[in-house]
């Protein structure tokens, strides 16, 4: 089908209203023209289920090169910032997908199944230490006292990273952030900062793991190396990828499934009244405000992309939020059900990119939900309007989450 055929309208993303609160707008996009195009953004956005996934599918879409606003920037710019895009270009997911695969598949060898069973008794150790450290005040901020530390312990101890040391992993995860988000050149200094320090905090692990091998992640990626199936370089880079996004997209699940509940306080109570409900809450969660608004590719050929042909070198934001809330397969889409069946979400991608630590992400919020409910019943919001930032383009996150209790 030529693209003549295909109605395609552009929309702005980043009015007030729709950085506030897209879900409408988004409705209206996908009902319109549901293949749109972004001015700011220079490409083309998918909001139906079916061409969400189908794109997912579509090994001629790559996942897009993170690298991209460096490329705006002045020469002198890009040339400071030449050590963040060399670590970038290593990170998996970011490289063409031999090498993505060739990473995945060493990680798999760790994030099997039973590895990560193996782990729940350690998180709800995790969980019930952080909650004895504020049971007595009565009140917490979530975001800072539970949602960013559960899943930063357990990413470091998976990586043999020394307990001592894990609020500076907080901190370098909370720069790095702004690689994924539209931001500007300072900002990308000061992740390119963050950057660094952990690549040589990372290296000073490897050279212990390669004296003293231990049971933990680095240990495996020293063993493979000296198999020739990675280099040190790789091995660092995809180190500090796995310190930030281990726990940053886990954290936000914790936080905005809790913000959900809050504004749904009949699935709350039931969820109070039958922890069995746990997994179905978290998916649910991961459907109505999931970890990634949009996933971003970019077509490496010509492709048809819902009824669209176009050549490569095309950029496609996949709006996950929109694609999780079609009505034509998510029956009352706005409503939040944590017994909803079937929930066929694509929180965590699909294919070859799929999120290797969904499992994990599932079985720390699942625990996490469970004991925080069980221990606190009567937790409720401190303050009537939740802290949220816009994170264009549709995303946001919450800065803080205070509770009581």
């Amino acid at each position: 089908m030529s693209d003549s055929a295909v109605a395609v309208q552009s929309y702005d993303l980043f009015t007030p209203e729709a950085m506030a609160d897209p879900t409408g707008l988004l409705h209206r996009i996908r009902a319109e023209s549901p293949v749109s195009h972004v001015p700011q953004l220079d490409a083309y956005m998918l909001t139906r289920h079916a061409d969400i996934m189908a794109a997912l599918k579509d090994r001629r879409l790559s996942p897009a090169n993170m690298t991209q606003t460096i490329s705006t920037l002045s020469q002198d710019e890009q040339d400071e910032l030449l050590p963040l895009r060399q670590s970038m270009e290593l990170w998996m997911g970011h490289t063409v997908e031999a090498d993505h695969l060739r990473f995945q598949h060493l990680l798999k060898r760790y994030f099997t199944p039973a590895t990560v069973n193996g782990l729940r008794p350690r998180v709800r150790e995790l969980t019930n230490e952080l909650l004895d450290a504020v049971a007595e005040r009565g009140r917490m901020d979530v975001v800072a006292d539970l949602a960013y530390p559960l899943p930063a312990n357990v990413i470091a101890e998976m990586l043999g990273m020394p307990t001592d040391e894990r609020e500076q992993l907080q901190a370098w995860s909370r720069d790095i952030l702004a690689i994924f988000l539209l931001s500007d050149v300072d900002q990308l200094r000061q992740s390119q900062r963050s950057v660094l320090e952990m690549q040589e905090y990372v290296r000073g692990l490897v050279r212990q793991r390669r004296a003293e091998a231990r049971e933990d992640l680095i240990s495996m990626f020293v063993a493979a190396e000296r198999e020739g199936q990675v280099t040190e370089d790789e091995i660092v880079a995809n180190c500090v990828l796995l310190l930030f996004a281990g726990h940053e997209t886990t954290a936000g699940l914790i936080a905005n499934g809790l913000a959900l509940l809050f504004e749904n306080p009949g699935e709350l109570a039931r969820l109070k009244a039958d922890p069995e409900l746990t997994p179905g809450a978290v998916e649910e969660m991961l459907r109505c405000d999931g970890p990634a608004g949009v996933i971003v590719r970019e077509s490496t050929e010509p492709v048809e992309v819902g009824g669209l042909d176009l050549p490569a070198g095309k950029r496609f934001y996949l709006a996950m939020m929109a694609g999780n809330r079609d009505p034509e397969v998510f029956t009352d889409p706005d409503r939040f059900d944590i017994t909803r069946k079937p929930n066929r979400h694509t929180a965590f991608g699909l294919g070859a990119f799929y999120c290797l630590g969904a499992a994990l992400a599932r079985t720390e919020a699942d625990e996490c939900f469970r004991i925080l409910l069980n221990r606190f019943p009567d937790i409720r919001p401190a303050n009537a309007v939740l802290d949220r930032t816009p994170l264009p383009p549709l995303g946001h996150r919450l800065h803080t989450l205070n509770v009581e209790f």
